[in-house]
């Protein structure tokens, strides 16, 4: 492993776009967007949230500025509330104010919330303009990638969303060293999640390097990114619009979304929620007849990471129950659940009892 910029392509015809991973990246940003054919003659609007505005923003802006280009900024409030109607609109009004036209571009300069907000900014404003994303987290290196944008209703996460990719990713690992601890444990649950739906192996070398990971060790961060990245952009590549593979990719989202929309999308980090919808995926495979083995790795991976493997005990059932009827993966009475078969494996199972979650979900408020 070496800490070198690293590009992967996410290839889709006259849409492909990079990713670049790598300490310092976005030293080379102006460059890289006249790579892109972003010019300096239109207008960009940076969307950030106001904890990475006194982090990132000022550097970034001036890079951008420095390179010829005129930036206006919307700073949002931090967390997963931003990302509602109300803040769409309000961004809206500030991209009118800064003079975005067709040939503009939309920065998101965040986590996986700004990102999922800006993105749909980009792909409501005029019916579609560029963006651009800049991750600040770990867990941005999941959502960063495949061009899923949206914003939540109070009833359901990400109901109000579309496909519309990024003119490319720049993910310099040196921003996320002012991570909180909690954030890069996170994180790093979606990163293992790419593991375990994709390579037996690369969960194995997760496990194996928790400790440097958690450290936010460069070398052992952008090998783990790369990996992550580069399963999402390949499984985007085959299946852009998640008509059948991209669907693995929500291994532990099912219950994960609904936890998140119980808890008012506060109280459960994202990577938090999906840790135990992880989690309950594995105790579903086990009770569909496959290895013991999944749930047990499952659980003792995301403890070794300090995620959480158990639904909070004052969380409603019911009221879980019924996020997930609203979630877009209940189809014709059946919930499509993402379901291990092995570590590394993961299948599309489409005739999952709502009985049988239940009671998954009533095991993991008491399972020690």
């Amino acid at each position: 492993m070496g800490t070198e910029i690293k590009v992967l392509p996410v290839d889709l015809g006259d849409r492909s776009y990079p990713i670049y991973i790598g300490e310092g990246i976005t030293a080379e940003i102006g460059r890289l967007f006249a790579e892109r054919g972003i010019k300096a003659a239109n207008p960009l609007l940076i969307i950030t949230d106001r904890n990475i505005a006194k982090l990132h923003l000022e550097r970034i802006e001036g890079l951008l500025q420095e390179a010829g280009y005129k930036t206006g900024v919307y700073i949002a409030e931090p967390g997963e509330k931003t990302k509602s109607l109300a803040v769409l609109e309000d961004i809206i009004g500030a991209a009118l104010d800064a003079g975005l036209e067709r040939n503009s571009v939309i920065v998101a300069l965040g986590g996986g919330v700004i990102g999922d907000l800006a993105g749909f900014v980009a792909a409501s404003y005029m019916r579609g303009i560029r963006f651009v994303q800049i991750p600040t987290t770990i867990l941005a290196h999941d959502s960063s990638v495949g061009g899923k944008v949206a914003v939540n209703h109070p009833k359901a996460k990400n109901i109000i969303g579309a496909f519309h990719q990024p003119e490319m990713v720049l993910f310099d690992t040196a921003l996320l060293q002012s991570l909180p601890p909690r954030d890069v444990r996170s994180g790093l649950a979606e990163m293992i999640k790419h593991g375990l739906i994709w390579d037996a192996d690369f969960t194995a070398w997760c496990e194996e390097h928790a400790e440097e990971l958690l450290a936010l060790d460069p070398a052992a961060l952008q090998h783990g990114l790369y990996f992550g990245c580069g399963v999402k952009a390949q499984v985007v590549s085959q299946d852009e619009r998640e008509g059948g593979l991209r669907a693995i990719l929500n291994l532990g989202h099912t219950i994960g979304h609904a936890l998140e929309a119980v808890a008012g999308y506060g109280e459960l980090m994202h990577g938090e929620a999906i840790s135990i919808g992880m989690v309950g995926a594995a105790r579903l495979a086990v009770r569909h007849g496959h290895p013991e083995e999944i749930y047990t790795v499952t659980k003792r991976i995301m403890k070794k990471f300090g995620l959480p493997v158990l639904v909070p005990a004052h969380f409603d059932t019911d009221a879980i129950m019924s996020a997930m009827m609203h979630d877009k993966k209940f189809k014709d009475g059946k919930m499509v659940f993402i379901i291990p078969t092995a570590i590394g494996k993961v299948e599309i199972n489409k005739s999952v009892t709502a009985e049988s979650v239940r009671e998954v979900v009533e095991e993991l408020k008491r399972e020690e």
